[in-house]
């Protein structure tokens, strides 16, 4: 389990050397914020590449827009920190996909840097996560009853069992630790959702259940919120 996890502000950030092997180490940043590490989120266009740009530009609600710059803004300063660049030198690209081959995998460092990332925002937090072996994060808001029950039938049937298991009041909060640990697990394998939601199994207990190559693992959250994070084994 990681007990802390270290938070992004309007200071410059203590990024260190880069983790090595199977260590890791997870940021989370407050995503309405109007700063990052001294940088206006305003202004980030200068930063983020093309397609981060367009991405945002994309975007219809202006919160919905802030979140994502922000969040971008927040993954390059602390990739610059790893790498030595300034935030606006990081080139990011796709890796091959393993489902289908196309140009749409996990997101790195160009030229296969030394540092393996992920990142994942939800509501007003991001969460990102940076390792010498592949990572995935995610985080998420606590879903309503609605979102319960359209995701519900999609989940592995000892998922679903279990979920349907608990109190009513309940099970919104286990989803959103159940949705957590499978992002994680998928975002590290780089298949991202193509696979459907079945598999893996990570199990609604207070423990995600194993995840054979991987090292699945809750991680504090703020109220109301779920994460967790997978490290290749």
């Amino acid at each position: 389990m990681i007990d802390h996890v270290n938070e992004l502000t309007d200071e410059a950030p203590r990024t260190g050397t880069p983790p090595e092997g199977a260590a890791v180490a997870v940021w989370s940043l407050a995503t309405l914020r109007d700063s990052v590490a001294g940088r206006p989120v305003a202004e980030a266009g200068e930063i983020l590449d093309a397609a981060e740009q367009e991405r945002a530009a994309r975007l219809r609600r202006p919160a919905d827009r802030h979140r994502y710059v922000a969040s971008h803004l927040g993954l390059r300063v602390l990739l610059g920190g790893y790498l030595g660049l300034a935030p606006h030198e990081v080139v990011l690209v796709r890796e091959t996909c393993p489902c289908c081959g196309g140009p749409h995998g996990r997101p790195a460092v160009a030229g296969g840097g030394p540092v393996h990332f992920s990142l994942s925002h939800s509501g007003d937090v991001a969460y990102l996560a940076f390792s010498g072996v592949p990572v995935g994060i995610d985080v998420e808001e606590t879903p309503s009853q609605e979102a319960l029950a359209d995701v519900l039938p999609l989940l592995h049937p000892a998922e679903i069992a279990e979920l349907n298991a608990l109190p009513e009041a309940d099970r919104p909060a286990g989803l959103a630790r159940v949705w957590c640990r499978k992002e994680a697990c998928l975002k590290a394998q780089g298949t991202g959702l193509a696979l459907g939601l079945v598999d893996p199994y990570v199990g609604s207990a207070a423990t995600p259940a194993p995840v054979p190559g991987w090292t699945l693992r809750d991680l504090p959250a703020p109220p109301h919120y779920a994460a967790a994070l997978a490290v290749r084994a």
